[in-house]
């Protein structure tokens, strides 16, 4: 199986994915596109601009390309629609031209994995916070649950969300974004 794990940043995917990896000998991972471009040289703005996003959304589509069976990606390109979506300049990118190849990516998927924002979040906030960032990580983490779970695309990409603490139990909770919505 193909099988990506999305979210804002600091939910926990790279942990997931680490403990999915122990679990499942055979497969391989492939990192998030953003580490994998700063390997490869590329410099970040700060916050990224919606080029560097661009580029992490290009590189996302090519790492769902090149890759072989039984893979877990960490984030696809849904993800970085979420980040260009939220983004102040995003009436620079046109989604028409990008939908083409984000749709063949995304029927290379097996599976999704959504890793949201929790009510009691478990991963500590961090010091750049003061920035705008936890702005941008709740924006995130609501455009990213919209485009999985309203599909306003169309991509039938197959999903799961999951919760939970790693330290007590892996990850407790699985289901679809209309079963873990709020009833009220």
């Amino acid at each position: 199986m193909r099988i990506a794990v999305s979210g804002s940043h600091r939910t926990g995917k790279s942990t997931l994915i680490a403990e999915l990896a122990a679990l499942l000998p055979g497969y391989s991972t492939v990192d998030e596109p953003y580490w994998l471009l700063e390997d490869d040289g590329h410099e970040f703005s700060h916050p990224p601009s919606i080029e560097d996003y661009e580029a992490q959304l290009a590189r996302s589509i090519g790492e769902l390309e090149d890759a072989g069976d039984d893979v877990l990606f960490d984030r696809c390109p849904l993800d970085l629609l979420a980040y260009i979506a939220v983004h102040d300049d995003n009436g620079s990118f046109d989604i028409r031209e990008w939908l083409p190849q984000v749709r063949a990516a995304l029927q290379a998927l097996d599976l999704l994995v959504l890793v949201p924002i929790e009510d009691r979040d478990r991963i500590a906030e961090s010091g750049t916070d003061d920035d705008g960032d936890g702005e941008v990580r709740v924006a995130v983490d609501e455009k990213l649950k919209e485009l999985i779970c309203d599909d306003p695309y169309g991509f039938g990409l197959p999903f799961m969300e999951v919760r939970g603490d790693p330290e007590v139990a892996p990850r407790p909770y699985c289901g679809s974004c209309a079963e873990s919505a709020d009833p009220g």
